[in-house]
């Protein structure tokens, strides 16, 4: 996926980078070793090999001179700290991290190097394999999520702070960013800002009933997870965590929107019975977020193809529809 997001390096800045990660002696040679990873939309990602033939990925945040979303600042520390909780209190398979570097002496950003996994991308494959083995990879995905929402904070809101007590307030200043953002680039959401914000305002006390600050992945979709065998083998891309409702989760998403697919066996996975009547309501609203962010992005990361744009304007306008607002 194509995006200005993408800070791309050039082989002998990778191969310093190596270098600083690895030692001298495992300085790729010749020409070959590096590729790019190109299913990402965000950070740019190489598979490495190193002089003595082991596999790496290194992961390489945005350049400083590129806009990006609000919630996108510091995304890749973020990352690594999740990376650190999920391992201390979980059994979800995630990646290694090798070595992380914040100096900016080689880069102009911050990169890590981490394992590459084999095995196959769900979000690639899932089509292909037959419903009922899609299906178990899906309640693999649900109970994975679950776990991961069993890591508790202290208050909603950034891993890094500060925290609230509320999470009425903190999703609301949440969804209040990205229309920000959306205004200051001057994005055609196809509505005006203001019915957003009071269809925000108007569903908001349906937040009150969340009180149990949950690590939320909020960006698990099938994409960012790999299989082996029949079994998940690595859940990747942890760079937009927080600590909120787990309900938020993207495998939620398809319980009101069906462009997002079958939320079925994600469900089933998670131990999650149907939705009720405020856990609707809040799934809609965190739906909403979802959409706004993926038609607003379109302009930040400087699509020339208009698909993804389109597509998220029409969510949008389905959204509001679920949320009592129609176009006249």
């Amino acid at each position: 996926m194509e995006s200005i997001t993408k800070n791309r390096q050039t082989p002998e800045a990778l191969r310093a980078m190596v270098e600083r990660a690895y030692g001298p002696a495992r300085v790729p040679e010749g020409d070959g070793w590096a590729e790019e990873l190109g299913h990402g939309w965000f950070n740019v990602a190489y598979r490495i090999r190193l002089r003595d033939g082991e596999d790496v990925v290194l992961k390489i945040a945005p350049p400083p001179g590129v806009e990006v979303m609000t919630y996108e600042r510091g995304a890749m520390g973020i990352e690594l700290a999740t990376l650190d909780l999920i391992r201390k209190h979980t059994d979800v398979p995630v990646p290694a991290v090798h070595f992380a570097d914040t100096s900016r002496e080689l880069c102009d950003a911050d990169w890590f190097f981490m394992p590459f996994v084999q095995g196959d991308n769900l979000g690639i494959v899932g089509d292909s394999l037959p419903e009922a083995e899609r299906a178990a990879y899906m309640e693999q995905v649900g109970a994975a999520n679950r776990a991961l929402n069993g890591i508790r904070g202290d208050a909603f809101g950034p891993l890094a702070g500060p925290g609230d007590p509320s999470w009425r307030r903190v999703f609301t200043g949440m969804v209040e960013t990205v229309l920000r953002d959306g205004e200051r680039r001057a994005v055609d959401l196809g509505w005006d800002y203001g019915t957003v914000r009071a269809v925000l305002a108007e569903h908001a006390d349906s937040l009150d009933e969340v009180t149990e600050p949950c690590l939320v992945e909020w960006d698990l979709w099938d994409s960012n997870v790999m299989i082996r065998d029949g079994r998940i083998a690595c859940v990747i891309d942890h760079e937009r965590a927080f600590y909120g409702d787990p309900l938020i989760e993207a495998g939620f998403t398809a319980t009101q929107l069906g462009a997002f697919g079958d939320a079925t066996a994600f469900m089933r996975g998670y131990g999650h019975g149907p939705l009720t009547e405020t856990e609707t309501v809040r799934r809609r609203l965190y739906c909403l977020h979802l959409v706004l962010i993926m038609v607003i992005e379109t302009v930040y990361r400087g699509h020339t193809d208009s698909t993804q744009y389109d597509w998220a304007r029409e969510r949008l306008t389905e959204t509001m529809g679920l949320l009592g607002r129609t176009r006249p």
